[in-house]
């Protein structure tokens, strides 16, 4: 549990057992060098010999306490992230912390790097930490604790065992947003079948688990725009006939990160009254085996009324999706962002750091850009190659799910924007979505890859 407040004062005058300098290439800051002068050049005398790295620290014993010196890099976010994990390691129940000047990045990067998922671990490891920030106005650290609320909850949401997060249990999730004053409505499997979702119902047969259609709506008065966003739910996805090898399947508890990000974001939006209009869709399911599951070579007919011929039930995602963006576009998006968790190509292509964006339109897939770069989430623009709409030729339907091997991330985003007409920016965060070791802003797990990148389109409006 980390919690943040301003401090009065400076870093010097502040009373705390632990003070935390920042030293950059060898150099105190501003705040820690007026510090070191009323400790007589004490920090200064430590740091003789000794360099810095980001995340690395030199705990120096002072005559009114302890002073942390920790090494800053270029990323405030990261930089702060790593000092909170590095805080809590230590067990101090509170620190004075010296403000940078980007207040906001630290602030967000110091509760991103706290995140821990114990909700079904025996003994939890319950640390308190209040981290005190001289000077930093509360407006900004308000904003970086709702912004962090709903990348928690996407986290929560990835990180939740597959037994647990069914498509219901997730739209019993999405519904607590109600309190929020968000718009929710959960369609049933009876009601996704009287709309003729039959790409989305065909991946769905397969499970004991039935499928949910969630429909949110975050409407504040005098919204100056309108975002539709939709996110690939799939709460396990085993690959279906065309079965995954169980070491890709370990983190296919993940496969919703992208309705996660969707649902964090509605709920940072809510809590900051953002003055944008956002609508999300998600088609909550479950790819599995079964004597009902569908089959490789089935012709599939969707929301759309295209109809698409199954060459792989391994990729599912497209399919739940198609149905999701054409309903999207059916109740008035006028541009559409989609996330989901949906080529391994993708992940080949620019590794697992980094999210594949397609757009339809060369100025939305530029705001969405400039929007991830904002927020510290890294995405890459990529082509929609028209060449390769000839890989997804059927011979017995308009499409096929899948083309060959070669530029798979390519034909997925195209078969996408075959059932849309608005410009849509889809990103393929497959690879940043979940984290299989710890990392500056959090642990092994779910990111909320996404969450950030929303807030800062919608803002950009």
């Amino acid at each position: 549990m980390i919690t943040l407040t301003r401090a009065e004062g400076s870093l010097a005058e502040g009373q705390a057992p632990l003070k935390v300098a920042w030293v950059k290439e060898g150099r105190l800051l501003s705040q820690g060098e007026a510090l070191d002068a009323r400790l007589g050049g004490l920090l200064r005398r430590a740091l003789e010999g000794v360099s810095l790295k980001e995340g690395e620290s030199l705990l120096v014993a002072a005559p009114e306490g302890q002073v942390l010196l920790f090494g800053l890099g270029e990323d405030a976010r990261s930089s702060g992230g790593r000092l909170a994990q590095a805080l809590l390691r230590l067990r101090f129940p509170e620190a004075l912390v010296e403000p940078l000047e980007d207040a906001y990045t630290l602030a967000e990067g110091l509760l991103l790097g706290a995140y821990r998922f114990q909700r079904h671990k025996s003994e939890k490891e319950e640390k308190a930490l209040t981290l005190r920030l001289p000077g930093v106005t509360e407006g900004v650290l308000e904003r970086a604790r709702k912004v962090a609320e709903g990348v928690y909850l996407a986290r929560d949401l990835v990180n939740e065992p597959p037994n647990l997060l069914t498509p219901e249990a997730l739209a019993e999730r999405a519904l607590e947003l109600r309190a929020l004053g968000v718009e929710v409505e959960v369609l049933d499997e009876e009601a996704i079948a009287s709309l003729g979702m039959g790409a989305f119902l065909a991946v769905a047969q397969g499970s004991e688990n039935p499928p949910r259609f969630i429909r949110l709506r975050y409407a504040p008065p005098g919204a100056r725009a309108r975002l539709d966003l939709v996110g690939k739910g799939l709460t396990f996805d085993s690959g279906g006939y065309s079965l995954k090898p169980t070491e890709s399947m370990t983190t296919m508890k993940g496969d919703m990160a992208g309705a996660a990000a969707v649902l964090g974001a509605m709920k940072s939006a809510a809590l900051l009254g953002l003055p944008v209009e956002i609508r999300g869709y998600i088609a909550a399911c479950e790819n599995m085996i079964s004597g009902r599951a569908y089959r490789v070579g089935d012709v599939l007919k969707t929301f759309s009324g295209k109809t698409v011929e199954v060459m792989n039930t391994d990729a599912e995602g497209r399919l739940t999706l198609a149905d999701a963006l054409f309903y999207a576009e059916r109740e008035g998006a006028e541009r559409i962002l989609e996330l989901s968790t949906l080529t391994g190509a993708a992940v080949v292509a620019l590794g697992e750091e980094v999210a594949a964006l397609f757009a339809t339109e060369l100025a939305w897939g530029s705001l969405v850009q400039e929007a991830a770069h904002r927020a510290g989430e890294k995405v890459w623009p990529m082509p929609l190659e028209k060449a390769y709409r000839e890989k997804l030729k059927s011979p017995v339907a308009d499409l096929k799910n899948v083309g060959d091997r070669n530029g798979g991330a390519i034909t997925a985003a195209l078969f996408l924007s075959e059932f849309v007409r608005v410009p849509l920016a889809h990103l393929d965060i497959a690879g940043p979505a979940f984290a299989k070791k710890g990392h500056p802003l959090g642990p092994e797990g779910g990111t909320g890859f996404g969450v950030r990148t929303i807030l800062e389109v919608a803002q950009a409006l």
